[in-house]
């Protein structure tokens, strides 16, 4: 089952970003994954807007290989220091449909 990584970054410090940028990518494909996207152009078509300077959509072939990456010591020292000179917040969804009315997706 497909699984969906949503990083939520706010930067804070920039300093971090190119390392991080010219890195990461290479980590996520060595665990089956893929950038759908990764867009400083973010704009609120509903609610209150989100305090967010980047979102990063990533798509991997299962919740154990988005955890491997996460979970990958070449991955700590680009999480530290992300996690340093940004406020972010990573969460991971399926491919479901919840209400299964869906019928290309599966049931969640």
């Amino acid at each position: 089952m497909t699984a969906y990584v949503i990083a939520d970054i706010k930067i804070n410090d920039p300093q971090w970003v190119p390392a991080y940028a010219a890195s990461v990518h290479d980590l996520v494909h060595k665990h089956g994954g893929r950038y759908l996207s990764r867009s400083g152009n973010v704009k609120t078509l509903e609610g209150k807007p989100l305090d967010t300077t980047l979102i990063a959509l990533m798509a991997f072939p299962s919740e154990a290989a988005a955890r491997a990456f996460t979970s990958d010591p070449a991955y700590a020292p680009f999480v530290s220091a992300r996690q340093g000179g940004s406020d972010s917040r990573f969460q991971m969804i399926d491919n479901t449909d919840l209400a299964g009315t869906i019928p290309y997706l599966p049931k969640g």
